[in-house]
């Protein structure tokens, strides 16, 4: 594991649990975390690695696969190096805060693919065999073809922090620290987003958008987005995204409409979809049982030899999508893809000071 924290923490005893993964080796900036970690999992202390470069010194060490659940910024560097270290690799979402990190994962993709190497993201969504279905009829054209297209993800959670003041600080809180993060927008949004973008199956041309804090201080991430897109065939997807309101209803929803019907998502209710024909099914604990199928289905590429690492071309995607929607409100005004593609602006953190 590279990551100790909330989620790499909680993931561990899923890959255990199926019997079919051990984990030997772990590595994270912080002491206590890998020691945390260690001594729940056994890991013997010579293979618990601290520092920013701690993770390179774990992929120099025998171990066949590595789970990344870094802050994004870290996942383009630590995922390629670890293809390039002959491992296989499970890595978090968002893959990247940037174009840049996009293309590196992407590259990064296609090299484990060449050297016969899995590389699979997790999202939970495409895990699910209900959204999976809806989807093939989609493609198979059971609402006919595509008219529009709206996404949300309002979540009370998140919280209205400040990034802390120190380099050290921010890695413990780098939710609130945008070169982390990604914004919001990125970081968690993306689900809704990663919906949209795998119904449509297109690249968005071009983005105008707005937001800002309203509840968040000076100097965090945003709180509010509004987007629209606009794909192939002039499919325009309508997107808004806020955090931190008490009381308010937490959704992750996607909806197309088509001409001869639509398909709707809820991650925590149906995928209903309504056309040439119907098909609904539920989806009872997403969060846990999309993780679940993608740790089996790692295991099983990974023993069968299955290295066209389908997950990445659609991640890469869904996650260049949420930055053209985070670069477009930052604007307060519309950017193309190609514009933001050949930009390449790089999200830089503050790493002065901190132990390599």
């Amino acid at each position: 594991l590279i990551g100790c924290g909330g989620r790499g923490s909680w993931l561990a005893p899923l890959f255990e649990e199926t019997g079919l993964f051990r984990f030997v080796a772990c590595a994270d900036y912080f002491q206590d975390k890998v020691d945390k970690f260690g001594e729940k999992h056994q890991i013997e202390p010579s293979r618990r690695y601290t520092g920013l470069s701690g993770y390179k010194r774990l992929l120099e060490s025998k171990v066949d696969a590595v789970v990344i659940e870094t802050p994004p910024y870290f996942h383009p560097q630590q995922a390629s190096d670890a293809v390039d270290a002959g491992k296989h690799v499970f890595l978090a979402k968002p893959i990247a805060v940037d174009a840049p990190g996009c293309l590196t994962i992407a590259d990064a993709g296609k090299r484990a693919t060449a050297k016969k190497q899995v590389f699979l993201v997790d999202f939970q969504t495409r895990a699910n065999e209900h959204y999976r279905k809806a989807v093939q009829m989609v493609r198979n054209g059971d609402i006919g073809k595509l008219v529009m297209g709206e996404a949300h993800y309002p979540w009370r959670g998140g919280g209205r922090g400040a990034p802390p003041a120190s380099p050290e600080a921010q890695m413990r809180s780098w939710y609130y620290v945008l070169p982390l993060s990604g914004d919001f927008i990125v970081e968690q949004s993306i689900h809704s987003l990663d919906v949209a973008t795998w119904i449509i199956n297109a690249d968005p041309i071009r983005a105008i958008g707005t937001g800002g804090q309203k509840l968040r201080p000076k100097g965090s991430i945003w709180d509010h987005f509004a987007v629209t897109y606009w794909f192939p065939d002039d499919v325009p997807l309508s997107f808004t995204c806020i955090q931190s309101i008490p009381e308010m209803k937490d959704e992750i929803t996607a909806r197309v409409y088509g001409s001869d019907g639509y398909i709707q998502t809820d991650y925590f209710s149906d995928v209903l979809l309504r056309g040439k024909d119907v098909y609904k099914g539920n989806n009872p604990e997403l969060y846990t049982s999309g993780a679940k199928v993608n740790i089996r289905e790692f295991h099983q590429f990974i023993t069968e030899g299955k290295c066209d690492n389908a997950t990445v071309a659609p991640s890469v995607r869904s996650n260049l999508t949420a930055v053209l929607g985070r670069e477009a409100g930052y604007k307060r005004g519309e950017i193309t893809l190609a514009a933001l593609i050949k930009e390449g602006k790089r999200m830089k953190p503050n790493l002065s000071g901190l132990k390599v």
